[in-house]
């Protein structure tokens, strides 16, 4: 039985009162918005499990998983998802005025890449990268027997590089390390982002990134589709394939689009967690526990 109140009667049940509760928590809290932007193949329903994580640690928060190239629309050029994804995002930074965070995962990451570079006025707090391939891919992995059964590593560059291949999402960011002037010549997307070669908005996309509050960089060695899995950390192959470290990196020691500028404001996190597989960083809590919880404030 609830307890009575004077005289006997029985106070009503609300049981709307912890939602209230919870709302009024958040708001005190001062939660920004999150937005998760899905990987290579995925859709918003891949990400039910990191959003009861959020809910959880941080009760009313509100987050938003992009609906937008789910599956095999998620093959589309970059650029084109980046126009698509933007617009989605644009009116939740508007109604966010502390600013929002984002949570990308995988392909995503680079998606959120070409939004903070393009949007002059975006007002992203944390910028979370979830084992995402920064410095590029390469590697024979799972994905790339099902999406190109006749190329392997070492000669899908000869499709890739072509203008057909660059309207496949996965050809803007392979990254041959033994064909590396084709690479910069012909990536309609990394070489671009990376300013890599020569861009008339360089400048100005720097300055839009560098509007991030924090750059937090998420991987492992037990990825087994990132390749190599440091990619998600900005380090890659040289063409003895040898990985050369986020620091020894040209985009780095130039500060092409701001990773120097990002570690020397103290605004540049790495996190490294073995025993990961790529389809489970967005449903470890070992990893949201570890290195995205506390970027969500």
């Amino acid at each position: 039985m609830r307890g009575a109140g004077a005289g006997g009667s029985r106070r009503p049940w609300r049981p709307w009162l912890p939602l209230l509760a919870a709302c009024l928590l958040g708001s005190a809290l001062g939660y920004k918005p999150v937005v998760i932007v899905h990987g290579l193949f995925d859709s918003s329903l891949d990400f039910l499990t990191l959003l009861g994580f959020i809910n959880q640690s941080h009760p009313s928060t509100n987050v938003t998983v992009i609906d937008l190239f789910d599956r095999s629309a998620s093959l589309q050029p970059l650029w084109k998802q980046v126009e698509g994804f933007k617009e989605a995002i644009y009116p939740i930074m508007q109604n966010a005025a502390d600013g929002v965070h984002l949570i990308c995962y995988s392909q995503g990451g680079l998606v959120c890449r070409g939004i903070l570079s393009t949007l002059p006025d975006h007002n992203v707090d944390s910028f979370i990268s979830l084992s995402s391939p920064q410095a590029g891919q390469y590697g024979d992995t799972d994905y790339l027997k099902y999406l190109f059964p006749h190329f392997v590593k070492s000669n899908l560059f000869r499709f890739c590089y072509s203008a057909v291949g660059q309207k496949v999402s996965i050809c803007n960011y392979w990254n041959d390390p033994h064909h590396r002037d084709l690479y910069v010549n012909s990536s309609d997307f990394l070489a671009v982002v990376n300013s890599e070669r020569p861009n008339p908005n360089s400048t100005v996309w720097k300055k839009n990134f560098l509007r991030l509050k924090k750059l937090v960089l998420i991987g492992g060695p037990d990825d087994g589709v990132i390749t190599p899995w440091q990619s998600s950390h900005f380090a890659f192959y040289n063409e003895n394939e040898t990985v050369v470290e986020l620091k020894e990196q040209q985009v780095y020691k130039q500060d092409s689009f701001g990773l120097q500028t990002l570690q020397s404001r103290g605004d540049l996190v790495v996190c490294v967690f073995p025993g990961v597989y790529h389809t489970k960083w967005h449903s470890n809590l070992t990893v949201f526990t570890g290195c995205i919880e506390r970027w969500l404030t």
